[in-house]
């Protein structure tokens, strides 16, 4: 991937030396009721912070930060790049394709843990994106992860991971991830697990749109594009099923499985059409 001359983006912040953990707990949650939150979520695949947030009966309130000293390295340097370029599409997408402007989300960058407006955050749930206060959240150890998923040219499949998480922001800008959320309120376990299932992989599909403007400038090629699609398929919720627990429960996915990831993410790069991330129509 060829993104050493993509503009820099100036909304990214560093965390990783601010100390975004909280020693006793957060917005009232103790030690223990974090644990069994992240544990749950391990086991069951949802977010923690979700989880985290129910047991304590809403919203979970995020604690003071201290900014860290921002670290100068190529990951962060490659996050910058990437969040610059995904920037500079949506904002044209959005003008082209809804006549409308793009605000962009900031990304945080941290170690470990960190308090958002949705809660906290741990290195092991991944990156996520919270429309509380329109953040993207990285640890950036998920990057090795991703190489190790990936193969040693993993760029494009890290840039993917960050692009899902800004597809998530550009759902709540267009005011989706708000419906779905009042759907989910009203809705039993399966219609719950379905909504999640559509909006993560209109997510993959909105990845893919960024992706497709990107190969129109010859950014990435067939090789990158491949390693994005073997990532996505290792992170399908019946992939991770069969590690975790050497079967299947469709009606526990909230991801959607490996062929249903890859074919939103493929869709979205092949239009770069934000009507063709139509995931709530049909089966």
């Amino acid at each position: 991937m060829k993104w050493s001359d993509l503009r820099r983006s100036s909304n990214v912040e560093d965390n990783r030396g601010g100390g975004g953990g909280v020693p006793g707990g957060v917005g009232g949650a103790s030690i223990g009721g974090i644990i069994i939150a992240v544990v749950a979520g391990l086991i069951f695949g949802v977010n923690p912070l979700e989880i985290l947030s129910l047991m304590q009966g809403g919203d979970v309130a995020p604690a003071p930060q201290r900014q860290g000293q921002p670290i100068q390295d190529r990951d962060s340097d490659f996050v910058k790049a990437i969040l610059g370029d995904t920037e500079d599409t949506w904002s044209r997408v959005f003008k082209q394709q809804l006549n409308a402007t793009y605000q962009p989300p900031k990304l945080v960058l941290f170690s470990n843990s960190i308090n958002s407006a949705c809660g906290l955050g741990k290195a092991a749930s991944g990156p996520f994106y919270c429309p509380a206060d329109d953040k993207v959240y990285l640890d950036m150890s998920f990057f090795k992860q991703v190489q190790a998923t990936a193969g040693a040219d993993a760029d494009f499949a890290r840039a993917y991971a960050i692009a899902h998480e800004v597809g998530h922001h550009v759902q709540n800008q267009l005011g989706i991830s708000t419906k779905v959320r009042q759907l989910q309120t009203r809705s039993d376990k399966a219609t719950v697990n379905n909504l999640s299932v559509r909006l993560e992989l209109q997510a993959d599909c909105f990845a893919g749109v960024w992706g497709h403007y990107t190969a129109e400038r010859n950014i990435i090629d067939g090789q990158d594009v491949k390693a994005a699609m073997n990532a996505a398929s290792q992170i399908g919720d019946d992939y991770l099923q069969k590690q975790s627990r050497g079967y299947v429960v469709p009606e526990a996915f909230t991801h959607g499985s490996s062929e249903q990831r890859v074919s939103w993410f493929s869709r979205g790069l092949k239009s770069g059409n934000l009507k063709q991330c139509d995931t709530f129509s049909g089966s």
